[in-house]
């Protein structure tokens, strides 16, 4: 069920389900992005790595944790643009690590159109130990359940 801008509180805290990340997902994203950096492709030249072995892209990392947002089904049908980003890379993901997103309302503004407001959220990325592996901010614009409201 959708949540629309005038619903959503800032403090607001989601957590997401987990999403274990297989040898596929790493294989796969690195065939659709090109990026076949050995450091996700090559078991070996990973191993003498400060990593241990190989691990996943960062930016799949990062898409997964936007795709556990959606997967909550809170911005089915309210979410009208995704307007950017910003993220960090604090920890590796390794195949076979599950990982969730806690993901904070941090705040929200109207846009100048009434119906239509800018909410702001900050994602903290965990493997199944607890550890945060990634954190980021995304800005998404989102429409108001009352089409006239404005604050």
């Amino acid at each position: 069920m959708a949540i629309f801008y005038e619903e959503f509180k800032v403090g607001d805290v989601f957590v997401s389900p987990g999403r274990t990340i297989t040898e596929g997902d790493i294989t796969q994203f690195a065939a659709y992005t090109a990026d076949n950096n050995p450091l996700h492709t090559n078991e070996e030249f990973a191993k003498q790595t400060v990593f241990g072995g190989r691990i996943a892209h960062g930016m799949l990392g990062a898409s997964m944790a936007i795709g556990l947002w959606c997967r909550l089904g809170l911005m089915d049908g309210s979410a009208l643009a995704f307007l950017g980003t910003s993220w960090e890379f604090v920890g590796a993901i390794k195949v076979g690590d599950t990982i969730t997103s806690h993901i904070t309302m941090a705040n929200k503004r109207m846009t100048k159109k009434p119906g239509v407001g800018i909410i702001f959220l900050e994602f903290d990325v965990k493997n199944q130990k607890g550890e945060t592996v990634q954190t980021g901010t995304m800005k998404l614009m989102t429409a108001c359940k009352d089409p006239n409201y404005t604050e």
